[in-house]
């Protein structure tokens, strides 16, 4: 039986697993308290035992405090283990801003932090047949741009030329699991129309027959600094390589699809 051992069971994760449990196969995943189905992360010896055991190693930790809590420690381990197969959920992010232009897997690692690009060379040098899939906004049910209007949440932002691109969980979950019969490397995963967040904003009122929030600058919004930073970058995420070495096609071509599916 294929057996998958998730590090950080969150949204992404999480799905992921369910996808593969309708399928028949045991998954097992991390988190911090180990709560119901779950393994604790700090729980060495039923963290080996579950690494020893799986055919599939996934990892969707982020890094923290400037390090990569997987790899600083179970990394010697996963490296040594006998799965056949290792992902890693990384980001987009690290391209850092590309002015607009499109972006693919050849693009140098410029991230604005270091973490992050670091987290994703470690992980791309543990073993020769590791897949890292960068991942730029992620959406889905009860995560999308229609709760954040229903909550009051959404603003429009006039920025003009600000490009963004995003990806379904489900179509997350399709292309970790075509690339179990793909080859090893780096996979942008992310949808085929980017845009201005705005689009976003401005069909999820219409789709809920809500008013449009005021066009506002990013100091009037009164946003977070975390809200900034995602404004602070432009870019165009290419999912070709993908598409040609994976045999993976979006489910959710454009943002039109994927929000009628959160409703």
């Amino acid at each position: 039986m294929a057996h998958m051992l998730i590090f950080g069971m969150g949204y992404a994760a999480g799905h992921l697993a369910r996808r593969l449990r309708a399928r028949g196969w045991e998954v097992i995943g991390t988190t911090r308290d180990g709560r119901g189905d779950d393994i604790a992360f700090a729980d060495e010896t039923a963290v080996l035992i579950a690494l020893r055991d799986a055919s599939h190693v996934l990892s969707s930790v982020p890094p923290a405090e400037g390090i990569d809590p997987v790899l600083a420690r179970y990394g010697e381990a996963i490296a040594l283990s006998p799965a056949g197969w290792l992902g890693y959920l990384s980001s987009t992010g690290v391209y850092g801003d590309a002015g607009g232009a499109w972006v693919d897997e050849s693009a140098p690692v410029k991230g604005r932090r270091p973490d992050r690009n670091a987290a994703d060379a470690a992980w791309g040098a543990l073993r020769s047949d590791v897949r890292i899939f960068r991942l730029p906004g992620i959406y889905g049910p009860s995560r999308s741009i229609l709760d954040r209007i229903g909550e009051g949440r959404a603003h429009r932002i006039a920025l003009a030329g600000q490009v963004f691109s995003r990806v379904h969980v489900d179509d997350i979950a399709s292309g970790v699991i075509a690339s179990f019969r793909g080859p090893a490397g780096v996979y942008n995963l992310a949808d085929n129309e980017p845009c201005h967040q705005n689009r976003l904003v401005e069909w999820g009122c219409t789709m809920l027959g809500a008013p449009l929030p005021p066009l506002q600058t990013l100091d009037e919004a009164g946003l977070s600094s975390a809200a900034r930073a995602f404004y602070a970058e432009n870019r165009r995420i290419a999912n070709g390589k993908a598409k040609r070495l994976l045999g993976w096609t979006p489910k959710y071509p454009t943002f039109r699809e994927g929000l009628a599916a959160c409703r």
